[in-house]
């Protein structure tokens, strides 16, 4: 069932390391400021996450469906790494972040493998984008930028589980466009972004998507978010455009130091088919260094606008162990109750799945 989602199998074949000497170069390079401005400065930064995953259905190409991350089955891999330069001062912005991993892999699958008759690159760009501002509360990013949309993030360090839901998986992860930040107040931060639509680098229409994300800091204990999504896109059951109006709403609640919840709801239509999720997540520091985690969910797209027959409730239980900039991270996770069999396993499709996950990460 894998061709029916947006991962897949495809070997990524771009050489990383000719980019990272880009970045090194970058890095290497002494940026100065003009003098009037003396804000400005440049920082540099790099992430490696290395995990290995157990698929108890035991899938016979290794690959793994309808996830990003720890996509692998029983085999040490890299989900990600990157190295960024940041610049930023109080007229100008920029970041530039390079990346490899099995996350591209699954995650970039749709973008084609050659761009004008040369090899695609562009995967391998995490986010490349250059902002300007034009108030001290407002600024104009373009460029490669990570997705409006959501309550969890890419790297895995950010998320208060190792692996990511479905209503995360299935909703994008980047974007490429133009995007207005405003700090309307101190506690309201307003995003509207113009991209090239749902998740895509490469422009698959003739069409352009506009989308829009509020964070409202309700109290200190307490950060409400919404996001919403409109542009034409093709369904993935029946490869036909039509309009997807999607919307995501969330919260992050911290009832004290030691406690995270996360709930999140989404909803999308798409020319009068309906898809949505639902999670919810939870965090316990039992000490400053060692945490608990778990996650129970629902996803359900009976149209397959987004993936066919993925019709399935989930649940995840997790631990990690954190040692200054470096985190140990092991979590179960199984999916069940699938109308379909829709889970490679050795022996055929499964309607459920079963995996449990370690990594080790360092961010620097």
């Amino acid at each position: 069932m894998e061709d029916m989602t947006r991962f897949g199998a495809r070997s990524v074949r771009r050489p990383f390391c000719a980019l990272a000497a880009l970045i090194v170069l970058v890095m290497g390079t002494r940026l100065r400021a003009q003098a009037a401005d003396t804000s400005a400065h440049v920082t540099f930064g790099a992430f490696v996450d290395g995990y290995y995953a157990y698929d108890f259905n035991r899938p016979g190409g290794h690959d793994r469906a309808f996830t990003t991350q720890a996509q692998r089955h029983d085999e040490f891999n890299l989900n990600l790494a990157y190295v960024e330069a940041r610049y930023q001062s109080s007229r100008a912005r920029g970041r530039l972040a390079l990346q490899a991993g099995t996350s591209v892999q699954a995650n970039y699958a749709a973008e084609p493998d050659s761009a004008a008759g040369f090899q695609n690159f562009l995967p391998l760009v995490q986010e490349a984008w250059a902002g300007i501002s034009l108030a001290p509360t407002l600024w104009i990013d373009a460029g490669i930028f990570f997705s409006h949309i959501g309550s969890e993030s890419w790297p895995s360090s950010d998320d208060p589980t190792y692996t990511r839901s479905l209503a995360a998986e299935l909703s994008p992860y980047y974007e490429t466009g133009v995007r207005a930040g405003w700090q309307a107040r101190p506690s309201l931060a307003v995003t509207a972004v113009v991209v090239n639509g749902w998740q895509n680098i490469s422009e698959t229409n003739h069409g352009k998507a506009a989308g829009l994300r509020l964070d409202w800091t309700a109290s200190p204990a307490v950060t409400l978010s919404y996001s919403s999504f409109a542009g034409r896109e093709a369904s993935a059951a029946t490869g036909e455009q039509g309009t997807r109006v999607f919307n995501d709403a969330s919260a992050r609640i911290t009832p004290s130091s030691r406690v995270l919840i996360v709930p999140t709801f989404d909803v999308g239509s798409q020319d009068g088919d309906r898809w949505y999720a639902a999670s919810l997540v939870g965090r316990y520091a039992l000490t400053p260094a060692v945490a608990v985690n778990g996650r129970v969910e629902r996803y359900d797209d009976r149209h397959g606008v987004i993936a066919p027959g993925l019709r399935v409730n989930g649940a995840s239980l997790g631990i990690d162990v954190t040692r200054g900039p470096a985190a140990w991270r092991a979590e179960l996770r199984g999916l069940w109750g699938a109308d379909e069999a829709i889970f490679p396993g050795r022996n055929g499709a499964e309607t459920h799945d079963l995996a449990a996950v370690s990594s080790i990460a360092v961010r620097f």
